[in-house]
């Protein structure tokens, strides 16, 4: 019996000490990113990404919080593209970039838009499981992100003959892909990003109201409202700062006024009867999306949550206030609302939301233009790689040979025209960078009749 005990209480100690061990080499996600300037930023994906949108509006975050720190950002996103296509131009596409951080949104096409299916998935598995090794082979920070929704019903409204099997069963398969990455994530602490679930929470809700509410109209690649959804997600998940600033100022009885502030500096404070003025130099700009992405800011109640631009004003006399910044009314409002706080980021009158909006436009415009034409290099590549694969599993295939050869064809002289479009991305980016610049700003409460 006592070595039994004896027994009991080594094996006690042994178990003890194991899980001690391993509870200590635990891996913890990425729970935030710390970008310093010159920090290189890939984002890795599919045809949603290949639509420079969500990735736009990331960057219009970035542009706008971040404006004395310059980052390089490079959309690494093909049409079609699934795991293997994005290991096949990964030297090329992601290493070259030097990046810190890399996102991966991946899985949509991978999943071949059937039914689960095992062979698919573990097809999927092996080659993201490479991709995320290959990252961590040249030092990036990875972050996997879900698949985004396939929305069902939005297909059935559109009338696009699919098979019934798939409609009913899509959207779940990816988020099985979804879930598969997300423990991966977390056991080798990695980033990760949820994209399915704030699509599909915020469309199940609005169809309480709306049966035929869709952000993605084709099923597939979300519109500009549903990508808004996308980019606050990866604001939100990746713990990065949500508010833009917070001004209180306080006026006494003695007509002292005293000013705290956060975000930015406040200067030159004056108070008279019926007026108080002050000098404010932000750190940064509110987070503005382009008009068509609007409603996705308003869903996802982006500005007050991710841009929050604040101001307090306590002391002041019963009554009616207009609120001038550089000479410009952006408002009126009661002394109570302003000792409660108002909020400025959406608000646009203001200099700043309209510096942000230029901001905005341009980044619309460089991704419309040179990045979009750069991504389609990328799609004549995609096809390359593919057509070599074909023609080297099968040399006596005489049409993958010849595919093969026009894409090679294809593809001449790509490396000089990728570098041109680089180029002209990054003279916009000049522009935007000489635009998103804070600027002091001259506050004035005046009390109206």
């Amino acid at each position: 019996m006592l070595n039994r005990l004896r027994s009991f209480l080594i094996l006690s100690c042994v178990l003890l000490v194991s899980a001690t061990a391993y509870s200590q080499d635990l891996a913890k996600p990425v729970s935030k990113v710390t970008l310093a300037d010159g920090d290189s930023i890939v984002f890795l994906g599919d045809s949603i990404t290949h639509q420079c949108l969500y990735t736009q509006y990331v960057e219009d975050f970035l542009y706008t919080r971040f404006p004395t720190n310059r980052f390089k950002i490079h959309n690494a996103g093909v049409g079609g593209a699934r795991a293997w296509d994005a290991l096949a131009r990964f030297d090329a596409d992601v290493a070259a970039y030097k990046p810190k951080y890399v996102t991966i949104l991946l899985g949509m096409n991978d999943g071949s838009y059937q039914p689960f299916n095992q062979d698919i998935f573990d097809t999927y598995k092996q080659d993201m499981t490479e991709l995320l090794s290959r990252l961590d082979s040249i030092g990036a920070i990875s972050i996997p992100m879900t698949p985004t929704m396939f929305d069902s019903r939005a297909s059935v409204i559109g009338k696009r003959e699919r098979d019934p099997a798939m409609l009913r069963e899509y959207n779940s398969v990816l988020t099985y892909y979804g879930t598969w990455l997300r423990e991966l994530a977390t056991d080798e602490g990695r980033g990760f990003v949820d994209m399915w679930g704030p699509l599909n929470n915020i469309t199940f809700e609005q169809r309480k109201q709306d049966a035929n509410f869709t952000l993605i109209k084709d099923a597939v690649h979300p519109d500009a409202p549903g990508q808004v959804v996308m980019a606050a997600a990866i604001i939100t998940d990746l713990g990065f700062p949500r508010q833009v600033s917070n001004i209180r100022v306080s006026a006494d009885l003695n007509g002292d006024v005293n000013a705290t502030a956060t975000g930015g500096k406040v200067t030159n404070i004056l108070i008279t009867d019926d007026t108080v003025s002050f000098s404010w130099k932000a750190n940064s700009l509110p987070w503005v999306v382009p008009a068509e992405a609007q409603p996705g800011a308003v869903l996802t109640k982006l500005g007050h949550k991710l841009s929050k631009e604040s101001l307090e004003v306590h002391g002041l006399a019963p009554g009616k206030y207009q609120l001038k910044i550089d000479d410009k009314v952006v408002g009126v409002y009661t002394n109570v609302q302003l000792a409660r706080h108002i909020e400025l980021q959406e608000n646009a009158k203001t200099p700043q939301h309209q510096q942000a909006t230029y901001v905005a436009e341009l980044n619309k415009q460089r991704n419309a233009g040179p990045v979009r034409s750069m991504r389609g290099q990328w799609s004549q590549f995609q096809r390359y790689a593919r057509s070599k694969r074909a023609a080297e599993a099968d040399l006596k295939n005489e049409a993958a040979v010849a595919e093969l050869e026009k894409w090679t064809e294809q593809i001449k002289g790509m490396d000089n025209r990728v570098a041109e479009f680089n180029a002209a991305a990054k003279l916009i980016e000049d522009e935007i960078y000489k635009t998103n610049q804070p600027i002091s700003r001259k506050y004035v409460i005046k009390k109206v009749k």
